[in-house]
């Protein structure tokens, strides 16, 4: 798969090619519907297929301050798409120049002269151009203009409209279930692992500290069944071959120990030897096991320890 930062990544020989637009945060399973459309008209029509997506989230750009809590990092959302079949992604920089321009320039500049799109696809509530001001009506009507076609992919439901929105409330809920039947699969967390308080190590449950990028999607405080991998970062590869271990997640600020940060820590079972300070890693949630509890005395907290432990060997096992 090929992927582009910025339309002067391109290939000035591009052919034509149908491109799908969004942002895609989570790569959830109704923007996998959309690609899955897009990939299939594309092998139709004998062209590539392409995602165009953002970075920064446009709404930190339009509205300072309002940037909603990232699902996936740029790196995985693109691995994401690349499993789905495409054969380029195209991580446009946003801007407030690049958020005024009109529908027809957006199109024009970024599908027609760029990415030479033969069709289009983007979901039912699609909008674009300055101020929002274009739909997929104004999308249709550009196609004519410029010889595409322009295909709307309705919302999946179940119950209520899968979206990025939704999944951030889940995820703030600790309803780590839902989670991962919204967005087909275990939501992660990113992170450079970074020295803690050491406590888990003392209380021999030796723990992963996450330090996650501004913004990341938190679940709820609480522990939680889960697994813990390196992951590649730029040119560096998977610390331990990207091994996945079944992982105790602990979220919160740890009320035994007073005055301590919210934190993401993650117990890989079983494992003691594991040196992973500065490496990055990825903690996927399974379910959440409990909320954050005040022991009484650190005997009472290492038996609740170890209850949990066994709780998450039975469901990652």
């Amino acid at each position: 798969m090929r992927g582009w930062h910025g339309l002067d990544d391109v290939p000035e020989d591009w052919g034509r090619s149908v491109v799908t637009i969004g942002v895609f945060d989570g790569v959830h399973r109704g923007h996998q519907q959309m690609v899955a459309r897009a990939v299939a008209m594309a092998a139709d029509l004998g062209v590539p297929s392409v995602v165009v997506t953002f970075d920064p989230h446009p709404e930190e750009v339009v509205r300072p301050g309002t940037h909603p809590p990232r699902l996936t990092t740029a790196r995985h959302r693109t691995e994401l798409l690349a499993g789905l079949g495409v054969d380029a992604v195209c991580v446009l920089p946003f801007t407030l120049e690049f958020s005024r321009m009109s529908p027809d320039e957006f199109v024009q500049t970024v599908l027609v002269d760029r990415l030479h799109a033969a069709g289009v696809v983007v979901g039912e509530n699609f909008r674009f151009g300055h101020k929002a001001s274009g739909d997929v009506e104004t999308l249709r009507t550009l196609g004519e203009k410029y010889d595409f076609v322009a295909e709307a992919v309705p919302l999946v439901s179940d119950g209520e409209t899968i979206s990025s929105t939704l999944i951030r409330e889940q995820i703030a809920s600790g309803d780590m279930e839902a989670v991962r039947l919204t967005l087909g699969r275990p939501h992660r967390v990113e992170g450079v692992v970074v020295r803690g308080y050491q406590r888990g190590r003392q209380l021999g449950f030796p723990t992963a500290n996450l330090e996650s990028p501004e913004f990341t999607a938190i679940p709820a405080d609480g522990v939680y069944a889960g697994w813990l991998q390196g992951v590649e970062t730029g040119n560096l590869p998977a610390v331990y071959g990207g091994e996945r271990w079944p992982a105790a997640i602990s979220v919160g600020t740890n009320p035994t120990f007073e005055g301590v940060p919210r934190t993401v820590e993650a117990y890989a079972l079983d494992r003691d030897d594991l040196d992973l300070y500065g490496a990055h890693v990825a903690v996927d949630f399974g379910p959440r096991l409990r909320g954050n509890t005040r022991f009484d005395s650190i005997e009472a907290l290492i038996e609740q320890i170890h209850a949990d432990v066994d709780e998450v060997r039975r469901l990652t096992g």
